[in-house]
């Protein structure tokens, strides 16, 4: 399934619409200010909270923490950067783990799953002309508020270093 976000999500205290396929807005991203740390919620239309995402402020590597129920389900975190590559990994808490490699020059990051899982979703920002736009496309079977919330965290870690 694919989802259009077109709003910077680095931003603390910004709220934007995630859209489906068909142009519906299906998930709401609240940024929220005043906060000691960068947090963001995933809700529904309906505002029923599925994702709580947050940015851990002691660690070595940066990394976003993702809550569900108020217990932690994943952590993003950079595994390494070179100047024109991103690699980060998603460490799920139930065990296994995704990996995340982009190419900063096409705007392209890819989630694979586990060993022999194969893709879980890609993630596209180099078909959109508006700087802050991108495409989130899920492959069927696979949470979708968990990975539209790795999305969030992937552009918010890479973004944060590009804009250094």
């Amino acid at each position: 399934m694919k989802f259009l976000i077109r709003d910077r999500v680095f931003g603390i205290g910004e709220d934007f619409w995630v859209e489906d396929e068909h142009g519906e807005k299906a998930f709401l991203v609240d940024g929220k200010a005043l906060r000691i740390r960068q947090t963001f919620e995933l809700k529904t239309r309906e505002g029923e909270v599925v994702a709580v995402i947050r940015k851990k402020l002691m660690s070595v590597h940066d990394a976003m923490v993702i809550e569900r129920g108020g217990d932690k389900i994943a952590t993003v975190h950079k595994k390494h950067f070179t100047l024109l590559r991103d690699h980060l990994k998603v460490d799920h808490e139930g065990g296994g783990e995704w990996t995340v490699r982009g190419d900063l020059l096409d705007k392209e990051y890819g989630i694979e799953g586990d060993e022999g899982q194969g893709p879980v979703a890609l993630i596209s920002k180099k078909w959109f002309r508006v700087r802050d736009t991108y495409a989130v496309d899920i492959v069927d079977g696979y949470d979708i508020p968990l990975v539209l919330a790795v999305a969030v965290c992937v552009d918010a870690l890479t973004e944060e270093k590009h804009d250094d």
